[in-house]
């Protein structure tokens, strides 16, 4: 367990995650009935509980591996449901769903290779964040230009602009992800143990 980490469930953190969760379906339908503007309320709102159970989580001590399993778990369902409402309505291609939707097949697919040789998860590396960063703000400011047409002419590029990039340095993360699993594959082999650097068996 790491230090400051706990395994408690039920801390005010960890139930403002769950409120960010419930908040998910709410946020999709929204969008796929196409009221973007109070799409964007609860986006907001989400954004906001998870700021505040992060602030929370370190002034009262209240750090959890839930937790800790929970926000980016939260952030790649806001992530897909956005792709989803707006693919649902033609205003993205469906081939950036299924890019996003397959880069996090891979990753659990690595996940699973891992777990069988007795590692746990890899490790976040900075690049996934930024490409989660990229695709977290894209999808509200093509949403903007969806509520308020004459912000259209700025939000639409910008959010593109981010959409694409974040795709490319999704897999990027993703190949990096990959590489970093076969070489924690082979490093029993090499060294004669099972302990690896970056991973705790």
């Amino acid at each position: 367990m790491e230090s400051g980490v706990s395994s408690r469930v039920l801390t005010v953190p960890n139930v403002l995650s769950c409120i960010r969760l419930l908040l998910v379906p709410v946020f999709l339908m929204l969008l796929i009935r196409g009221e973007d503007a109070t799409a964007l309320v609860v986006l907001v709102i989400a954004s906001g509980t998870d700021f505040l159970d992060g602030y929370l989580a370190r002034a009262l001590g209240q750090v959890s591996r839930l937790g800790q399993l929970l926000d980016p778990a939260a952030d790649r369902l806001y992530i897909f449901a956005a792709l989803v409402g707006l693919a649902w309505r033609e205003i993205l291609p469906w081939w950036i769903v299924l890019v996003v939707l397959g880069r996090d097949v891979f990753l659990l697919v690595l996940g699973i290779i891992l777990a069988n040789v007795g590692f746990g998860p890899l490790p976040v590396h900075q690049l996934g964040k930024v490409a989660t960063f990229c695709l977290f703000y894209a999808l509200p400011l093509i949403m903007i230009g969806q509520a308020f047409p004459e912000l259209m002419w700025w939000s639409q590029p910008m959010g593109w602009s981010f959409a694409l990039w974040g795709a490319f340095l999704y897999w990027w993360a993703g190949v990096i992800y990959a590489i970093e699993t076969v070489r924690v594959i082979r490093l029993p082999r090499t060294a004669g143990t099972r302990v690896s650097d970056t991973l705790e068996p």
